[in-house]
């Protein structure tokens, strides 16, 4: 069982925004269970909370960008998946200007400060998303792919290619979480030469420069150019000669660097999904508008597997606590008026029990020929028999007992039942069995949604003794 993490306590780093080069403080406090990641904007007037939650993405160009209203905070891909890979579920962060600061450009120091400060176990199970099946997001023009295949565990294998002679592909892997501070936290974000003033003409990497950025020079350039960029960044001229590779000079933390930094990156986005993921993410260039992307298709995915599950335990594959032959040795219904099948869970006060829908069933011969439909009142009486065992449990010889109707109140019929259909039957006492007299709340489920609900009131009758009637 895994449980929700906090820290143990708050800390604080400063720096500038890399786009929009403002300088800003952030200060990183303890949250309370289930209350997830949250930034608070405390530069303005009014209290604003931006929830870091893929839902509040606004763009991804060259980072990620929350808004909530008319307000934002920017580049948090790097603090998120700092919280993302140190496991941590609850945070409250304070932010003095519009963007997280890049600080050294990788997550490195948002990782140190983790550890500084602590980590603090909650009393709260953690929120996981599972998935059933594959999800794959493809975009075939820019050959990109990224793949969630469901496992028992988070793992990510990245691979980047930029088709340059100087930053050859390269692939990243994490198979353990509990290796994130070592093996990518400090990978840091990079950039082409090439794009820098690009970059720059769309408003963008303001506050980038050669302390928090690796540079790649993939071409000759000219000393003279290179000055021109850095007077058009306000910074000073680099004094080397210029030459493929490394414009900064550098030394790397990993030799695949760039990668890591990608897979940290693909983390950071996955993080914005609210709950931690058991998936091994396969990422052929990645980037964040496709990370997102990626991250809302499976977070759809997801919950349209959560509505189809039932909203209680039960597993429909396990063997049945009662099939049909022992139904008919509790019921006194036969085919083709008996309409339980098996019986999954029993206890004292409630019972669970399925009907398979088939196209055999007398009913639809006639409802309807063209459209066939079970009908509402076959529902309400296949939810009674399921009820009637659970009273019948009860008593002692059962065979010698019936259940019949008293009353019938507040059905509601959600969605139309059909062949090929499985009904899954939850009925609850809503009080003890008083002199023979039952009053249950039932409702049937279809692929985890509610077709039918609503309370039935029965009462357990003996028998007439079959000696009695002849001798009347």
């Amino acid at each position: 069982m895994e449980y929700q993490n906090t820290i143990k306590s708050a800390f604080e780093l400063e720096g500038v925004g890399l786009h929009s080069g403002v300088k800003t403080k952030i200060k990183v406090l303890p949250a309370s269970p289930n209350h997830g990641i949250v930034f608070k904007r405390v530069d303005l007037d009014e209290e604003v909370l931006i929830p870091g939650n893929i839902k509040y993405v606004e763009h991804t160009e060259r980072g990620t960008f929350l808004k909530k209203g008319s307000h934002t905070v920017a580049t948090v891909e790097h603090l998120m998946s700092a919280l993302y890979g140190m496991q941590i579920d609850n945070a409250l962060i304070e932010v003095s200007g519009p963007e997280i600061p890049i600080l050294d450009g990788s997550a490195g120091p948002f990782v140190d400060k983790i550890m500084e400060v602590g980590i603090q176990e909650q009393p709260e199970v953690a929120k996981i998303i599972e998935l059933n099946r594959i999800v794959r997001y493809v975009n075939k023009q820019q050959n990109i792919e990224l793949i969630a295949i469901p496992d028992s565990k988070f793992s990510v294998n990245v691979l980047i290619d930029y088709n340059s002679t100087v930053l050859a592909n390269q692939y990243a892997v994490l198979n353990d979480i509990k290796d994130y501070p070592k093996e990518i936290a400090k990978a840091r974000t990079f950039v082409f030469f090439r794009e820098v003033e690009y970059l720059y003409k769309k408003n963008l990497i303001k506050g980038g420069d050669i302390d928090n950025a690796i540079v790649i020079l993939d071409s000759d350039v000219s000393k003279e150019e290179i000055d021109r960029i850095a007077d058009l960044f306000n910074k000073p001229h680099l004094n080397l000669i210029p030459h493929k590779g490394i414009l900064n000079n550098v030394e790397l933390n990993y030799p695949n660097e760039p990668a890591r930094h990608k897979l940290l990156d693909v983390m950071g986005d996955i993080a914005l999904l609210g709950k931690r993921l058991n998936a091994r993410v396969i990422a052929m260039k990645p980037g964040h508008t496709a990370n997102i992307e990626f991250g809302r298709k499976m977070l759809g995915v997801y919950e349209k597997e959560q509505a189809r599950k039932l909203p209680f335990e039960i597993d429909l594959n396990q063997e049945p606590i009662f099939d049909v032959n022992d139904i008919k040795k509790i019921l006194p219904h036969r085919p083709p008026f008996l309409l339980v099948d098996k019986i999954m869970h029993i206890s004292e006060n409630s019972i669970v029990g399925i009907k398979n829908v088939t196209m055999n069933e007398a009913f639809f011969v006639g409802h309807f020929p063209d459209e066939p439909v079970m009908p509402g009142v076959l529902q309400i009486e296949a939810m009674a028999q399921t009820g009637g065992i659970l009273l019948l449990k009860v008593v002692d010889n059962p065979q010698d007992y019936l259940t019949y109707f008293l009353k019938i109140d507040k059905v509601k019929f959600k969605k139309k039942v059909v062949p090929g259909d499985t009904i899954v039957f939850r009925l609850e006492l809503l009080s003890p069995v008083k002199r023979g007299i039952a009053t249950m709340k039932g409702e049937g489920f279809v692929n985890g949604q509610l077709v039918i609900e609503g309370e039935l009131t029965a009462m357990i009758s003996r028998k007439p003794k079959i000696e009695t009637i002849k001798k009347k």
